[in-house]
């Protein structure tokens, strides 16, 4: 069976990657065989993780933080994402490593050889067909979540400037796998970008 492809979609909160990757999901679904889903927090195990990493009440030490994203992906790319890419689906997933590496990364300050190893490592070297990164600015990103934030959600402004540049500095040193899209337009209109990158590839 034709190898599926594996595809995942980037960005700050509220940069509306989720509403995007559902409207490419109804687009593409009655011509091919598409899986929605996350990290954190597929099914099973990753619902139990996704509960902590967003509404835990105390402190995460980065460290721990990243070591629990991990283990989402482990199980993840195990359980989910590999089958379905074997059986010839195509994989749209809302966060994969690059949020690790933004978030983690450039937002904490972690080391970024250690978390592109320990990445590999949760991945076991599985690496996405084509991200797309939808870039927005945090002032409208904060807009757009409103005013009932996640733990990750309220880490501040600064941090999230972080954040969105790391997303840009990954694309930079990735342009064959990583697209930036201006999540500032319309959805109409970053829906049309959207599928300019998407179609050449299915």
């Amino acid at each position: 069976m034709k190898k599926g492809l594996f595809i995942t979609f980037e960005g700050a909160d509220g940069c509306g990657k989720t509403t995007q990757l559902n409207r490419l999901a109804d687009y593409l679904t009655p011509a091919k065989a598409i899986i929605k889903t996350r990290e954190p927090g597929a099914k099973g195990l990753g619902e139990k993780l996704r509960e902590i990493l967003l509404n835990y009440d105390g402190e995460i030490a980065p460290r721990c933080e990243s070591f629990l994203f991990l283990a989402d992906r482990a199980q993840h790319i195990e359980q989910i994402v590999k089958p379905a890419i074997n059986e010839g689906k195509i994989v749209l997933c809302d966060r994969h490593t690059d949020s690790t590496v933004a978030y983690q990364g450039y937002g904490r300050g972690l080391d970024l050889n250690e978390i592109n190893y320990l990445n590999n490592l949760a991945t076991g070297g599985l690496k996405p067909d084509l991200t797309i990164v939808f870039d927005v600015d945090i002032e409208t990103s904060m807009t757009r979540v409103g005013t009932e934030k996640d733990r990750m959600e309220t880490a501040g402004i600064e941090f999230f400037n972080r954040v969105r540049n790391g997303y840009l500095e990954i694309a930079k040193q990735e342009p064959e796998r990583v697209k930036v899209l201006n999540a500032a337009k319309s959805i109409d209109e970053v829906f049309s970008d959207l599928l300019n990158i998407i179609k050449p590839l299915i």
